[in-house]
């Protein structure tokens, strides 16, 4: 298997499970966030960031412009919770991640498997450079790890999910 038929696979079921969980947020919890701890994104909050985990990261590594998602004014690259912007729908969110998955495949389909294997980049957040399909690969991991924490956060609301709706079979 290529390594961008691996990344190209993950992203299709990552996104597909993604999808199916957003659908489940009602919109009177898009403010919601867990009562205990802090730091913790809003529902709203976490659905605006979700669509900006994996497709606009994978175009920032592979042409180096990063440029900043709606919402964020490149100030801090880790802001706090309450400097996050929110979804005003759970239509807007399904709509962003969409527009997000596209942008994935499509910047993936422009990279050589040779570059895939072969470039080092280095991320802007720092850490070494590493083969560009690693940090693709990753912001693969990084969408579906925010797909697990909104899956405990629909937990937490007392939505009925489990491990079926958190790799997409679930209904």
């Amino acid at each position: 298997m290529k390594y961008s038929d691996l990344i190209k696979s993950e992203i299709e079921a990552t996104y597909a499970a993604t999808e199916g969980l957003i659908k489940l947020v009602d919109k009177g919890s898009l403010n919601w966030k867990p009562a205990t701890g802090k730091n913790w994104m809003t529902v709203g909050q976490l659905l605006k960031h979700i669509p900006t985990a994996c497709g606009f990261c994978i175009r920032g590594f592979v042409t180096g412009e990063w440029g900043m998602p709606d919402g964020a004014d490149g100030g801090d690259m880790l802001p706090s919770a309450e400097k996050m912007p929110s979804v005003k729908t759970v239509d807007e969110a399904l709509k962003d991640l969409a527009a997000d998955k596209k942008l994935a495949l499509e910047t993936l389909a422009k990279v050589s498997e040779k570059d895939l294997e072969g470039k080092m980049v280095s991320a802007p957040w720092g850490g070494p450079p590493m083969p560009l399909g690693v940090h693709c690969h990753q912001m693969v991991g990084h969408l579906s790890n925010h797909k697990a924490q909104l899956f405990y956060y629909l937990k937490l609301l007392g939505k009925d999910v489990n491990t079926m709706h958190l790799y997409g079979m679930g209904s």
